[in-house]
């Protein structure tokens, strides 16, 4: 006698009954789905929670030349785990211009994460900016530092910024 027919079983187990058979009318318990994959349906959910947290177009400096304009006619302001160039502009809304290049940050990785910061900070700055007299455009220089903090210390920063800011303000400098 063969091992196989000495040690298993011919008979089928229970559980083989239960088994999901798949055919046009196999599960009729089980409900059809919308034409849309469950991909595109997660996708469409995420997304539109987002959108309350985007940086908006209108807040944000696009052309190399208004960036160069920040650099040229704007204050600088030196922290620990950025630079932040600020300039007096006539429009409705503060604009905040990113730079984080590969010489001072590295990879593309660590270049998007310090930005991710950088505009979470701003983000989160937004009752102190709008405290302020005038609007401004500011360019935000993402220091190598800054990839080794969590949110907590850039936010804190960019807040004292502000405050400088405000401080020079009231004093007529800005």
């Amino acid at each position: 006698m063969q091992y196989a027919e000495k040690n298993i079983s011919t008979e089928q187990s229970s559980s083989s009954q239960e088994t999901r058979i798949s055919s046009e009318n196999g599960d009729q318990k089980r409900q059809r789905s919308d034409s849309t994959s469950s991909g595109e349906r997660a996708q469409t959910i995420n997304s539109a929670s987002l959108l309350g947290f985007r940086l908006p177009k209108e807040c944000r400096l696009t052309k190399a030349s208004q960036f160069q304009l920040v650099y040229a006619q704007g204050k600088r302001f030196e922290g620990k785990y950025m630079t932040v160039f600020v300039m007096p502009s006539e429009g409705v809304f503060h604009k905040l211009g990113i730079t984080a290049s590969r010489k001072a940050l590295g990879k593309a990785h660590d270049r998007n994460r310090a930005k991710r910061l950088i505009r979470e900070a701003f983000r989160l700055n937004n009752p102190f900016l709008y405290k302020l007299k005038k609007r401004y455009w500011w360019v935000v220089n993402a220091k190598r530092t800054l990839l080794d903090v969590k949110l907590k210390e850039p936010l804190e920063e960019l807040e004292k910024i502000i405050e400088a800011i405000s401080d020079q303000e009231n004093k007529g400098e800005i």
